[in-house]
């Protein structure tokens, strides 16, 4: 068994402990320099989060371990095919590698499929089935909001 299929195996070991606790069947697993430093479980159902996909929580725990929001140099190994906010976050993170064992295919059986939100993410904004709008709204005191940012950040 390669390194690829162990990690995928312990994602898929956390997914089904998570289904003997109640929860939903994904498990993920974040790698850095061959180790795994953090791993999570999808935790939806038990905290009404809906962002607490294996995942996040996963990158969660890696971020505290590292003590930064980048993860460069890590990979995720997830139970099944990461949803868009999942792999945000970890592009959003520098992660560079993600390897899943259970497709969207597969999952959409057991209504576990996520295919619908990327196929519908691909849309021209104007054409997606969620309203979103630019409203460059700029209040006339102080500074540009981003502008603020990076004169407090650079004070720091």
């Amino acid at each position: 068994m390669n390194k690829t299929e162990r990690f995928l195996c312990e994602a898929v070991e956390l997914a089904r402990a998570n289904i003997a606790r109640g929860g939903r069947p994904f498990g993920a697993v974040v790698v850095k320099d061959g180790e795994v430093i953090a791993s999570g479980v999808n935790e939806v159902l038990s905290t009404n989060d809906p962002t607490a996909h294996a995942e996040m929580s996963a990158v969660r725990a890696a971020s505290q371990v590292l003590g930064s929001p980048r993860l460069d140099g890590c990979a995720v190994y997830a139970s099944g095919n990461p949803c868009p906010m999942c792999m945000a976050a970890m592009r959003m993170a520098g992660i560079a590698e993600v390897a899943y064992a259970y497709s969207n295919d597969d999952g959409e059986p057991f209504g576990l499929s996520t295919a619908a939100i990327y196929a519908d993410l691909a849309k021209p904004v104007a054409e997606q089935s969620m309203k979103i709008a630019y409203v460059p709204v700029r209040p006339d005191e102080g500074l540009h909001l981003y502008a603020e940012w990076k004169t407090a950040s650079s004070q720091t």
